[in-house]
């Protein structure tokens, strides 16, 4: 017989982590836009998952992992914690630095890693995975979930004496493979990450935030 649900005024509240790039950096594997494009996008993904981690239940506060700075005062308007990238090289080292500061900040809050390229994230689908992922963490697991496509992670959350993230190359085997346990294999928009126009196609359709609608439709309309 399974348990019986922990009632959501007892669990565990989350911390979401998120590490941003300088916009500039990001998404290079969005080819023939220009650099000025590039970057309205990656920052549009970025702004409407904050927004949607900000606005979703259990969320106790959303911190912003940047060393860009204008991105980081828009950010803090809209509600956000922000800390500078001390590693800004490597992505797991960046966020075991953000679950640090989590812990040093909301020490009863669960730290919770979560790609900055989820631009239609729903907050009812992140509260189900992140009310879900809060339990087992309680319990000493690990959880993450597994991308659209299949081989990368979107989100993932341990303990903290144990945060332990493998972003990267085939990152849901390296997971999975460390024993962290895979949850919303439902929870479309939290698996809809962007790298590619193919992508971007899947997470249109989906329906995204405000931000990436309209760079979208600015880098669709032509000029002149």
């Amino acid at each position: 017989m399974s348990s019986p649900q922990t009632p959501a005024a007892t669990r565990p509240r989350c911390v979401v982590v998120v590490p941003v790039k300088p916009p500039a950096f990001g998404k290079s594997r969005l080819v023939g836009l220009t650099d000025e494009q590039r970057r309205e996008l990656a920052e549009a993904f970025a702004l409407d998952t904050v927004q949607a981690a900000l606005s979703t239940t259990g969320v106790e506060a959303v911190l912003v992992v940047t060393d860009d700075f204008r991105f980081a005062a828009t950010v803090s308007e809209l509600g956000c914690a922000v800390m500078p990238d001390g590693a800004s090289e490597d992505l797991n080292a960046t966020l075991v630095q953000g679950a640090a500061e989590s812990v040093r900040r909301w020490p009863e809050a669960v730290p919770v890693a979560l790609c900055a390229d989820l631009p239609a994230l729903r907050p009812d689908e992140l509260a189900v995975v992140l009310a879900e992922a809060a339990e087992l963490v309680a319990a000493g697991q690990s959880v993450f979930v597994r991308d659209r496509a299949g081989v990368g992670t979107t989100l993932y959350a341990a303990p903290a004496d144990r945060f332990e993230p493998e972003f990267g190359i085939d990152s849901a085997a390296r997971h999975s493979g460390a024993g962290a346990i895979e949850v919303g294999a439902g929870a479309t928009s939290v698996r809809t990450d962007v790298d590619d126009f193919a992508d971007l196609g899947a997470a249109l359709v989906t329906g995204v935030g405000p931000h990436t609608s309209r760079a979208s439709e600015r880098r669709a309309t032509p000029s002149g």
